[in-house]
Order: C-alpha cells, then sequence, then structure tokens
C-alpha cells in the first residue's frame, strides 16, 4: 500500500485492479479512501482482515457491483477473491484465484470449481469485459523461466491450464500474449535467490478482454519498473491503454530486464513451490 499511491501518481491510471489487499473494508476506507477520493477514484472494496481482497479504483464510473462470485464454493466459507463493476461501460472483474496449494489437494479442486463458477458469470456477462488480476495460472510453458523447475507445482498443473482456456472459450484474449506472442514476459518473481534480478518469473498476472473490447487495445505491458525498489509486491502491474496508448506501444516489460539469457542451459531449482 505505501507504494500504490505514488504509482497511481505517475501512471494515472483510469481503472485499476488490485488483490491481495489483506484489508477489510472499513480499515482499507480508513487507509486510502481521502488519498483516492482525492485523486478522483471512486472504490469497490471486499476485502477480509489479513488475508486475500480485492478492489476496484475507478475514474469512469462504477456501477452494478457485484462481490464474489455467484455459484463459486468457498473454503469452506466464501472468500474475498472477486469484485466486478461497470467501469465508462467495460464490465471488469479484479480476480484473486484461488493458489491452488498442492496438486489433488482440497484446495486444488476448490480452485477449479471456482474457476468453473467465474466462466459461467463471465459467458452470462455484458458482451464488453475485462477478466483480469492475479490468476494463478501460467497459460503455457512460455509464460514461466523454466518448465521443468515447476513439475509437480500447481499453477502449470493441466487441469489449471484447462480451466483457463475454458474462461477464454467465452470469448476473452490474453491481450498481453496476443500482441508479444513471442517474448519472454513475465508478471511474478519470487522475492528470494535472486529470481527478480535474474528475471526468473513466471506470468500468472493476466489481461483477459472480450473482443470489443481487445479490438480497443493500443498498447499491452508490464510495469516491471513498479517491481524495484524498496518494499515492492513481488508481482508487477499489469497495464492495457483502450483507444489511445499515452507512451506508445511499449512493452512487452518496462524497463526490460537486463540479466543476461543466454549461455548453458540448466534448471533452476525453486526456492520452495509457490
Amino acid at each position: 500500500m505505501p507504494r500504490l499511491l505514488g504509482w497511481l501518481d505517475e501512471r494515472q491510471p483510469d481503472v485499476v485492479c488490485l488483490q491481495e489487499t489483506k484489508l477489510a473494508d472499513d480499515a482499507f476506507t480508513k487507509l486510502l479512501g481521502e488519498e483516492l477520493s482525492g485523486r478522483g477514484y471512486e472504490t469497490a472494496l471486499y476485502g477480509e482482515v489479513q488475508w486475500n481482497g480485492v478492489a476496484l479504483l475507478s475514474k469512469v464510473g462504477l456501477e452494478d457491483v457485484v462481490k464474489g462470485v455467484a455459484g463459486a464454493p468457498g473454503f469452506p466459507d466464501p472468500e474475498a477473491r472477486a469484485v466486478a463493476a461497470t467501469c465508462g461501460g467495460i464490465r471488469v472483474h479484479s480476480l484473486y484465484v484461488p493458489n491452488g496449494r498442492v496438486p489433488d489437494s482440497d484446495h486444488y479442486r476448490y480452485k477449479l470449481e471456482w474457476l468453473a463458477a467465474l466462466k459461467e458469470v463471465v459467458a452470462n456477462g455484458p458482451a464488453e469485459a475485462i477478466v483480469c488480476g492475479d490468476m494463478n495460472i501460467a497459460p503455457t510453458d512460455a509464460d514461466v523461466f523454466d518448465p521443468a523447475a515447476y513439475v509437480g507445482s500447481t499453477h502449470v498443473t493441466a487441469p489449471e491450464r484447462q480451466a483457463l482456456a475454458n474462461l477464454l472459450s467465452t470469448g476473452l484474449h490474453d491481450v498481453v500474449r496476443d500482441r508479444w506472442p513471442d517474448e519472454r514476459v513475465f508478471s511474478y518473481w519470487d522475492y528470494r535467490a535472486g529470481m527478480f534480478h535474474q528475471d526468473l518469473g513466471m506470468r500468472i498476472d493476466l489481461m483477459l478482454a472480450s473482443d470489443p473490447v481487445a479490438e480497443r487495445v493500443k498498447a499491452a505491458w508490464i510495469d516491471r519498473k513498479a517491481r524495484k525498489g524498496t518494499g515492492p509486491s513481488d508481482h508487477a502491474p499489469v497495464i492495457i491503454d483502450l483507444d489511445v496508448a499515452p507512451d506508445g506501444d511499449i512493452g512487452p516489460v518496462v524497463p526490460p530486464p537486463s540479466a543476461p539469457r543466454g549461455g548453458r542451459k540448466r534448471t533452476t531449482k525453486l526456492p520452495q513451490n509457490r
């Protein structure tokens, strides 16, 4: 949170989707409400103490707010993982998809059932939509630094990727990958073992846009600068520009990593399974 306001001032986004706020709604409002309203943002919050939490910030309207995903299971109770609203005529979903923890565990099955419910909501929703956030799934092997490092882990299993494909089958487009089909693009890097500085990451934060919205995308990129410095998140913001791209058609990662990627091929051991 301490870095959020400076980032808003620098990037001037119209709509912002936040995940893992880890704050009850009243605590979020007390901490940031005045600062956000002073910058022209309306807020839609769905938080809880200590865990999870999602939010939508909008300068272009915030209508028909819905918390949660209709028909989704809890674990065992409903968790604060989704908030949706119509912003400037587009239905925007801010999501924090369950992690899954361990393949074939109860939490893994919860993740798949939650995603199935989300697919139904999106399929029956407005034609103009953006589904975005921490999806906790790398769509393909190209979206992890080393597929061998993730064998036996969540985020890359066939059922998870199929659940994401089912969501995309509603007419959504992975706009970052569509714009940069052959580039090395990550949005998450573990804090430990120098993973960020070596560019050993994953692309698990996605912007999925329906046809009418995807056609308006002029730029789609990862704000890697926001992952630098003191006290960053382990995720970097994903940015898309509709209709006009103030910074030009930049990307895919800004600024690009300086770590060399050539040399002898070797498998990197993860600090721990995510």
